[in-house]
């Protein structure tokens, strides 16, 4: 059986609305699991700025000051809705999966933070639910009960995992409830010490809410609020209010759990001076400050002295008051008024500043303590197949081109679309290209076009080496009576000439058929490259990339009607093809029937073809005659063949015919608006690849880099 391969799980955390304490989740998660022993990566795929100007992304800071994590700088969200709203969202996923797989290497488990859904900015949800399929990922959401009832926050859950819910199964394993008993106005709280109201007792979410079940969601934790996790440093109050330091003392280390606003006598306020209090009063209340002064000369650690209205104290006083200063007692100085302050402090941000790496440190112990850790460790130690999502194919395909670092000629060389796709690999370094044609022409047409060529870009003129490989050609082709003359003429066609400086070693791979039909494409390269020993037939897959994972399809673009041994042959190469690039081959043998439910000559050819490819490949899953349901659904799988290895979860599609293929792989195509790849030509002793006269340029590019990667596999 071929190795299967296995990855990092992504864990796509996602919250479910506003305020969620995301980042607090994420960073808790990654503290969790590393804490049993688990090698865990983190990722946030696209940056979301809280504040106008912010150029620190949080939780990249927080991930790299408090693990030994050093996770890329993610892409920005203005740049990614730009992609998105250009119709480019392949292009931003593909980035997404180049930025996890360099936080994937050595390790189990890659926690990826999610955009927090927004109005005000388009596209974060549905670029949250596309990272998350182009991942292949797990989807954790992130909920904060707040006032709901339990059926509410059901109803609220429920709502959101819709977004994640793929056609076969729900990629939502479990949610995460945050803030758990927090007051109705969280910001509010810490002002209300006059008034404190009796928390409400604490609602069993576990028990109380219906999607809590085995069969629908798992709850993973309930992390309760803590008063202490909001507990600003006194800094923190002064950058909020610009306030002027009129004694720093501890500014930076005093934390604020309570502010009491103090306008009475001083007998009044005697129960308000405790530790952690922030005393805001108007700067000439003599009173008041020396009562806060004698509050810090008796021991108490008070968050410091804010005096308002731009009134500064007496000298007199603030001489009285030095021994008090000198414990540490911040003292600031605002040129609002004590209400003014007030709303102030009430509207301030309680998310962890930047550099409070204390405070962050607080929150994720406090996470990873209420999470379900025992269950995370066995889920997540449980290696699991991957599932090549189409993003993350073409990131692999591209990334092993530019290591094969190949020379790829392209015959069309002053088609419009192939020299875009040219300047694109040269770029991207997905490929060395060589076009053939006339240098002038071909740079007129790309300054046409607008395309700006690449200096590196190799381009030969057929008229100056088509002498050079007329002897070659009569060699490979003199048992079939071809003539000097006869060879000359046939090197008039670019196709042919670029498919002898293939024969001959100069190039490493072909891409052709912008503007030629695959004919003209192939009958050259079974001419003058050939297959090797044991290959019964040329044949071709093509690459389906459906929304959640990669699909290989064969023979959809050369066999008209192969026979039992031409279909296993194409079957065993199909196989190959899918393992070459990153996807486990379970090969399912189409046709009308399952199984022994039909007969005819069409499904006893299928049936043989079965046969032969498991006796030639005992070590590959195939498994025919199957229907595409069957194939391709573990529903129908369990009750049309619930014996077989391949049903509902094949990766590899072995059509019986072309007209079945063809057919089949277009209507896919166009009806699930789902990009193809290909065809790839397998069964040739080098590379040739096919291009669709309607290819578009990154189907071109994308060509190119298969070639490349085949030419890889040929050389082993």
């Amino acid at each position: 059986m071929a190795k299967q391969t296995t990855a990092a799980k992504a864990l796509f955390v996602a919250p479910t609305g506003l305020n969620s304490g995301l980042t607090s989740i994420c960073l808790g998660l990654v503290r969790a699991l590393d804490s049993v022993g688990l090698r865990v990566g983190f990722c946030k795929p696209v940056s979301q700025p809280r504040e106008a100007g912010d150029t620190v992304d949080r939780s990249i800071h927080f991930a790299r000051a408090k693990t030994d994590l050093n996770p890329p700088q993610p892409i920005a969200l203005k740049y990614a809705q730009r992609l998105m709203s250009q119709q480019q969202g392949e292009l931003l996923l593909e980035q997404v999966v180049g930025l996890y797989q360099s936080c994937a290497t050595n390790a189990d488990v890659v926690i990826v933070e999610g955009l927090v859904p927004d109005r005000s900015e388009a596209y974060t949800a549905r670029i949250n639910a596309e990272i998350a399929r182009a991942l292949n990922a797990e989807v954790i959401l992130v909920a904060t009960p707040g006032d709901r009832t339990p059926q509410e926050l059901d109803e609220h859950i429920e709502m959101a995992s819709r977004l994640y819910i793929s056609a076969d199964a729900p990629d939502v394993i479990g949610v995460i409830l945050n803030k758990v008993g927090a007051p109705a106005k969280e910001n509010e709280y810490p002002y209300r010490i006059e008034a404190e109201v009796t928390p409400e007792p604490p609602v069993d979410y576990a028990t109380a809410c219906q999607i809590f079940h085995p069969s629908r969601l798992r709850l993973l934790g309930c992390i309760p609020w803590q008063r202490e996790l909001i507990a600003p440093r006194t800094s923190d109050m002064a950058r909020a209010l610009k306030a002027r330091v009129l004694h720093e003392g501890k500014l930076h280390y005093r934390r604020v759990s309570h502010v009491s606003l103090l306008s009475r006598t001083t007998r009044n306020i005697v129960d308000l001076l405790r530790p952690g209090a922030l005393i805001v009063t108007p700067g000439d209340r003599d009173d008041l400050i020396v009562a806060t002064c004698m509050a810090a000369l008796s021991g108490i650690p008070l968050a410091g002295l804010v005096l308002t209205g731009n009134l500064e104290p007496d000298p007199r006083i603030a001489k009285l008051c030095k021994p008090a200063l000198d414990t540490g007692l911040p003292v600031l100085l605002t040129e609002h008024d004590t209400y003014g302050t007030a709303s102030l402090l009430v509207s301030m941000n309680t998310e962890v500043p930047i550099d409070d790496t204390q405070r962050i440190e607080q929150v994720m112990e406090s996470v990873s303590q209420a999470l379900d850790v025992d269950w995370l460790r066995e889920h997540c130690a449980t290696s699991r197949e991957l599932r090549l999502s189409p993003a993350a194919f073409r990131y692999q395909l591209t990334e092993r081109a530019r290591a094969a670092n190949k020379r790829i000629v392209l015959p069309e060389g002053n088609e419009p679309r192939t020299i875009r796709a040219a300047a694109i690999c040269t770029e991207r370094g997905i490929a060395r290209c060589v076009l053939i044609g006339k240098a002038d022409e071909i740079h007129a047409v790309a300054e046409t076009q607008g395309i700006k060529l690449p200096a590196e870009i190799e381009i030969i003129d057929p008229d100056s080496v088509r002498s050079r490989y007329v002897e070659p050609m009569v060699e490979l082709r003199k048992h079939k009576g071809l003539t000097a003359d006869m060879a000359e003429a046939q090197l008039e066609d670019n196709v042919v000439l670029a498919t002898m400086m293939l024969a001959q070693d100069e190039v490493d791979g072909l891409v052709s058929g912008a503007v030629h039909t695959t004919a003209n494409t192939i009958r050259p390269a079974l001419q003058l490259i050939k297959s090797p020993p044991g290959v019964q037939v040329v044949s071709s897959v093509f690459f389906m990339c459906l929304p959640e994972q990669v699909l290989v399809y064969g023979d959809c673009a050369i066999n008209p009607d192969p026979n039992a041994e031409e279909l296993a042959d194409i079957a065993i190469q199909s196989a190959d093809s899918a393992a070459t690039f990153g996807i486990p081959p379970r090969v399912a043998m189409i046709s009308y029937s399952t199984g022994s439910s039909g007969a005819g000559v069409d499904v006893d050819k299928v049936r043989e073809a079965t046969r032969i490819a498991r006796e030639k490949r005992p070590d590959l899953l195939i498994d025919g005659p199957l229907q595409y349901d069957a194939a391709a659904i573990s529903s129908v799988a369990r009750a049309k063949a619930p014996n077989s290895p391949v049903a509902g979860r094949a990766t590899v599609f072995v059509f019986p015919d072309l007209n079945t293929g063809n057919t089949t792989y277009k209507a896919v195509q166009r009806s699930a608006n789902v990009i193809s790849i290909g065809p790839m030509l397998q069964g040739l002793r080098k590379p040739v690849n096919d291009l669709s006269r309607g290819a578009l340029v990154d189907d071109i590019v994308f060509t190119v880099a298969l070639t490349a990667v085949q030419a890889t596999q040929a050389e082993g």
